[in-house]
This record gives structure tokens, C-alpha cells and sequence, in this order.
């Protein structure tokens, strides 16, 4: 086990997983949490080794996902947003934000959030234009999380010409910029709002990137890979816990599909047609394993407070969140077997 793995693991087991039903009742993060992974170092994973990252692989990043998301999913949920803008600034050409704000980035003393998601469908939900001085964007962003806990957002937004321009911006409401909070059935800690657009100027010095409609929806088969973590963290918190209760043969057989399903989402890096269909599986079994700690644990799962029933929900959110048509259909299509 490598030192960042063992650094989430402790964190996961003392800090988040025993607060984690107070956070799920109360509907709040503790802002100490988000310290603890800073000062873990687990604020700069997507950063290149140059810009003080760990130079973590594919498996340890994983791991480390995986890990923390067993421990409290609306603080992973939150936290795992940050990485967007650190991965976005350690690629950008506007040198000018990268010295303002990537090495606090990496450090965790500058906390970020993103809005991209509204850039993908067609139509799409979050629009930009150019205008002399930079970009008006126009829609919505439907889900952002951390507000009130970030103190950067990066916002995305597609152009007519099908170019998507991604920017940086202070999370502040006015000046055509709405927030409307939004309540959810689980991970309610993790504060997410709908963001309403109208006429919200962006200066040209804080654009990060512009790419095409393409090049961005390729570019993110890795962040997809990753996206496949949170469920499968949840399934093996869920074995773990099935093990506790004396049902071991119930937990070694969800473990065993939690292999396969790995295998086939890093398979996804060299066949994204193949990632939708294996993020629907673990998505899926994220929600039958939380389903059998429920039937192991029986009827006090249906208590306020108690880890099973919170489970349940957090692996519904988890069917839809980070979601696409694709893997909908991959999930429907489980269904019908």
C-alpha cells in the first residue's frame, strides 16, 4: 500500500465513516474534513509532479477515490470536483492564472468547484458567446457542488460555433449569475445549487481553455474512468460492513464483481465505447450491495442514523450523478435481465 492510499484509509476509517451518519442527518459537511485532506496532501492529486503533485497512477488514484468515497460520499462528492480546475490550469496556456492559483490549489488553501456538465448535451444547457471583452454565458448549470465552501468555479460554456470555453470565476451570485439551492434525497452535505446564467460577463483574461465540442467530450474518458470510483467505494464499504454482520460469502461475492467492474472501466481508457456499460455496472451493484446490507442488517435499517438506509440512498444519487444517456441505457438494460 503506498503512503497516499494509506493516508485515504485512515482518513476514510477514523475521520469520515464514523461522522458520516451525523454529516448525512445534518446535511453538512464539517468543514475539518476538508482540512484533514489537505493536510493529507489529497488536494493535488491531478497535478503533474512539477506543480507539487504526487505523480500518482491510474491504480493509487483509484484507490484513493475509492477509498474516501467508503468513508463520507458528500465529502468525496465535493472534494473530487476540486481536481477539474487543478487538472484544467495544469494544462492551460494563460500562465497569468496558473501563478495566481495553482500551487493553493495543489496545497488545498484554495478550494474550487466546477460547471461543465451543462456544455455536453445538444442542445446545450450552458451557452457562451464571444463578445469584445471576453464571453456573455447564458442557461444554467444544473448541479454544482460545494458552494459556500469553494472559493473558486470553474465554468464551462459552448459557444455557436461548437467551441467550448472553459473559465475561472469567483462563486458569487449577481451580475447575472443566480444560485437556487437544491435538496437532495442523499448527500445533501455535499451543498449543491443550480447556477442560472443570464448575460454573465467573463472577463477574457480568466479563460482557461478553448477547445472543440469533440475534443472536450474526448477528453473526458479519463475523468469519466475516475467517476466510476465513487460507486464501487460505496459497494466495498457495503462488503466490509456485510462482513461485520458474519455474512462473508455475500460480501467475497460482491468483491468479486467489484474486480471485474474495475477491470472493465480501465479497459475504458483504450475503448471509451466500452466505459458507459461498465459505469452503469458499477453503479448497479453499488445499489444491489447497499440493497444487501439493508436485507443483512434488517429492520433497524430503516432508522435515522443508521449506515445501511443511508447507503441505499447514496447509491440511488449515484445511478444519476456524474451520469449520461449511455449509462441510463446501460442501467435500464441490467434491469431487464
Amino acid at each position: 500500500m503506498s503512503n497516499l492510499v494509506a493516508r485515504a484509509r485512515a482518513l476514510a476509517d477514523d475521520v469520515l465513516f464514523p461522522a458520516a451518519a451525523q454529516v448525512d442527518l445534518r446535511g453538512e459537511v464539517p468543514r475539518s474534513h476538508f482540512d484533514a485532506l489537505a493536510e493529507a496532501g489529497l488536494y493535488g492529486l491531478a497535478a503533474p509532479p512539477d506543480a507539487g503533485g504526487p505523480g500518482a497512477g491510474l491504480a493509487e488514484l483509484v484507490e484513493v477515490i475509492e477509498t474516501l468515497a467508503g468513508g463520507c460520499l458528500s465529502t468525496t462528492f465535493t472534494w473530487i470536483q476540486h481536481h477539474g480546475l487543478v487538472a484544467g490550469l495544469s494544462g492551460s496556456a494563460n500562465e497569468a492564472l496558473r501563478s495566481e492559483y495553482l500551487a493553493d490549489l495543489v496545497k488545498g488553501t484554495v478550494r474550487a468547484g466546477v460547471a461543465y456538465a451543462g456544455v455536453i448535451p445538444t442542445p446545450p444547457r450552458t451557452r457562451a458567446r464571444r463578445v469584445s471583452d471576453g464571453f456573455r454565458f447564458d442557461g444554467e448549470a444544473p448541479f454544482v457542488s460545494g458552494w459556500g465552501g469553494i472559493d473558486l468555479l470553474m465554468l464551462s460554456g459552448r459557444t455557436p460555433e461548437d467551441t467550448v470555453v472553459t473559465t475561472v470565476v469567483a462563486p458569487v451570485a449577481g451580475h447575472g449569475l443566480d444560485v437556487s439551492p437544491l435538496h437532495l434525497i442523499a448527500a445533501q452535505g455535499t451543498s449543491t445549487v443550480r447556477i442560472g446564467l443570464d448575460d454573465y460577463l467573463v472577463p477574457a483574461e480568466r479563460v482557461l481553455a478553448e477547445v472543440s465540442h469533440a475534443d472536450f467530450i474526448a477528453g473526458n474518458t479519463f475523468a469519466s474512468r475516475l467517476n466510476g470510483c465513487a460507486p464501487l467505494g460505496l459497494a466495498e464499504r457495503c462488503a466490509r460492513l456485510l462482513d461485520d454482520l458474519g455474512q462473508n460469502g455475500t460480501a467475497t461475492a460482491l468483491r468479486a464483481e467489484q474486480e471485474q467492474i474495475r477491470i472493465r472501466l480501465d479497459s475504458g481508457l483504450t475503448d471509451p465505447a466500452s466505459l458507459p456499460a461498465a459505469r452503469a455496472a458499477g453503479a448497479e451493484l453499488a445499489y444491489r450491495s447497499a440493497g444487501a446490507l439493508v436485507a443483512a442488517t434488517g429492520s433497524r435499517s430503516v432508522l435515522a442514523g443508521e449506515h445501511a438506509g443511508r447507503l441505499v440512498r447514496e447509491a440511488t444519487f449515484l445511478l444519476v450523478a456524474a451520469s449520461r444517456p449511455e449509462i441510463r441505457d446501460g442501467l435500464l438494460a441490467l434491469a431487464r435481465r
